[in-house]
């Protein structure tokens, strides 16, 4: 079975469209009039075509697999979105090829929420932000992790 589309979030009015690389992938960024209009997020992504590339959730673990930023959410949020781009270009994507974005934060509040926002606006395409989810988790895999993000990626 050929998979042509993957539809994220249910249909939805106020398209969007994005070409990806060499157009082979079209992708639809969608917000529904129905609902109020998301600050930094899309409600719905479409894609049509394309190949379908899912990262696996990053911490703020670096090279060495030492712990970013020892109790400080900023300096693991950075690494995690690092991170992120690392494994997209090893996939040979880029951050303006994510569609999709969840995000777990242990301790979510609003000081968290603001630090994730403004370290999140330099790694995604703010004109087209992929769909995303944000959960406030009690922990993580590793005692000291604050935040894992995982990411869904089209190419064309």
């Amino acid at each position: 079975m050929r998979l042509d589309r993957f539809l994220v979030v249910g249909l939805m009015s106020g398209v969007v469209f994005a070409q990806t690389g060499s157009g082979k992938a079209k992708v639809e960024f969608m917000n529904s009039h129905e609902m109020s209009s998301p600050a930094g997020y899309s409600h719905a992504v479409v894609v049509h075509g394309g190949k379908m590339v899912f990262l696996s959730g990053q911490v703020g673990v670096n090279r060495k697999g030492e712990m970013v930023g020892k109790d400080d959410f900023r300096a693991q949020a950075a690494q995690v979105f690092a991170n992120l781009r690392a494994e997209l270009a090893a996939a040979g994507a880029t951050p303006k090829d994510v569609v999709k974005l969840n995000y777990y934060v242990v301790g979510l509040n609003h000081d968290r929420v603001v630090a994730l926002r403004e370290v999140r606006d330099g790694f995604i395409d703010k004109a087209h932000p992929p769909a995303s989810t944000l959960a406030g988790v009690q922990a993580l895999f590793r005692e000291d992790a604050m935040i894992e993000v995982e990411a869904v990626a089209v190419l064309p």
